[in-house]
């Protein structure tokens, strides 16, 4: 979609269409409530152990804002389910693009206030880290199994093991 090679389909309608493929593939495309448990699947993830009381550490201290390629409703769903506290919840669909196009990270820019180098983009996929560092944002890798560790060539910010030792290493 970003190199224009199709138009811009929502993240729900890019999980049904996956869905599809691999019910298909599974011989279950005629099985509608199967295509569609599968395409929801994601929105029932739990969040890492960690996630709920790190965010809660860093938002009495600063303005968060969540940006996601996820839905705006499959967002609020997992916002709500896992008691993500978030001053903002940002999905890319308000810029009809994905991370780690660059639009989608000016979406987070804009209500931020500030310029990019004074916003911090905390992520656990290198690649969505280098799309925030090409508009200038500062950058925090938070590790997480089987994501996208950062490369060789990759320099962040901030390395942290979890977002515990994330709000331990912001907040002094």
């Amino acid at each position: 979609m970003m190199a224009g090679q199709r138009p811009y389909l929502p993240a729900d309608a890019l999980d049904m269409e996956t869905a599809g493929v691999v019910a298909a593939a599974a011989g279950l495309d005629d099985d509608v409530a199967a295509v569609a448990a599968l395409a929801h699947a994601a929105h029932a993830l739990a969040p890492f152990p960690d996630s709920a009381a790190g965010l809660d550490r860093l938002a009495r201290r600063f303005p968060l804002i969540a940006l996601s390629n996820a839905s705006r409703a499959e967002l609020l769903g997992i916002t709500v389910r896992a008691g993500l506290r978030w001053h903002l919840a940002l999905s890319t669909e308000e810029a009809r693009t994905f991370k780690p196009d660059p639009p989608a990270y000016e979406l987070a820019l804009a209500p931020a206030g500030r310029p990019p180098e004074r916003v911090l983009m905390v992520a656990a996929h290198a690649w969505d880290l280098r799309g925030a560092q090409s508009l200038g944002m500062r950058t925090a890798y938070v590790h997480r199994e089987e994501r996208e560790a950062p490369g060789r060539d990759d320099r962040f910010d901030f390395l942290a093991a979890d977002f515990t030792d994330l709000a331990d290493q912001l907040l002094g």
